[in-house]
C-alpha cells in the first residue's frame, strides 16, 4: 500500500469522499453536512491522504487545525480534526484503516499537533472499534452535531 498526500479537489480524493458521503447516506439518510473547505486540509494546517492498492485509491482521510479559537470550548489550542475516514467496501477487513490513522496521527504530531479529536456517529461500530482500540477516549461533543444523540466525540494525546 501507498499512502500519497493529495490536495481535497484531487479527483480521487473527490471520488472517496462522495463515496464516504454516500455511505453516511445509507447508515443515516443523509449526508455529512458539517462545513469543509478544502483549503483546511492544505499544510501546515492540514493533511489529505489517500492510500492505494494496484494502483488503485482505497481509503482516505484527512486532518485540519482546530482550536480554542473555534469558539468551541471542548476544542484545544494545538487540536487537530480528523475527518472523511473511508475504505472503500472490497478493501475493508485489511488493517487499512489502521494504517492510515497511524500515518495521519504521525503527520499531525509532525506538524506540531497535539491533540487528535473526531466525531462519528453512533451507526459506525466499525469507525468506534478502530478509534477505541487505537486509544481515542470520549469527549465532549464539538462540531456541527454536538447536539444531536447520535454524536460521539473522541480524542487522542499525539
Amino acid at each position: 500500500m501507498e499512502i500519497k498526500t493529495l490536495g481535497y479537489d484531487h479527483p480521487d480524493v473527490r471520488k472517496l469522499v462522495a463515496d464516504v458521503q454516500q455511505e453516511y447516506v445509507v447508515r443515516y439518510g443523509d449526508p455529512d453536512e458539517s462545513a469543509v473547505d478544502p483549503a483546511d486540509f492544505l499544510p501546515p494546517e492540514g493533511l489529505f491522504c489517500v492510500a492505494y492498492q494496484d494502483g488503485a485509491p482505497v481509503a482516505s482521510g484527512g486532518w485540519r487545525a482546530r482550536g480554542a479559537a473555534d469558539d468551541d470550548p471542548s476544542l484545544r489550542t494545538g487540536d487537530a480534526e480528523l475527518k472523511r475516514m473511508y475504505v472503500v467496501p472490497h478493501a475493508r477487513g485489511r488493517g487499512l484503516s489502521r494504517v492510515m490513522l497511524a500515518h495521519l496521527e504521525d503527520s499531525a504530531r509532525a506538524a506540531g499537533r497535539l491533540r487528535l479529536v473526531l466525531e462519528t456517529g453512533d451507526k459506525q461500530p466499525e469507525a468506534i472499534a478502530l478509534y477505541r482500540s487505537c486509544g481515542y477516549t470520549p469527549m465532549a461533543g464539538f462540531g456541527y452535531y454536538k447536539d444531536y444523540e447520535s454524536s460521539l466525540c473522541f480524542a487522542k494525546v499525539l
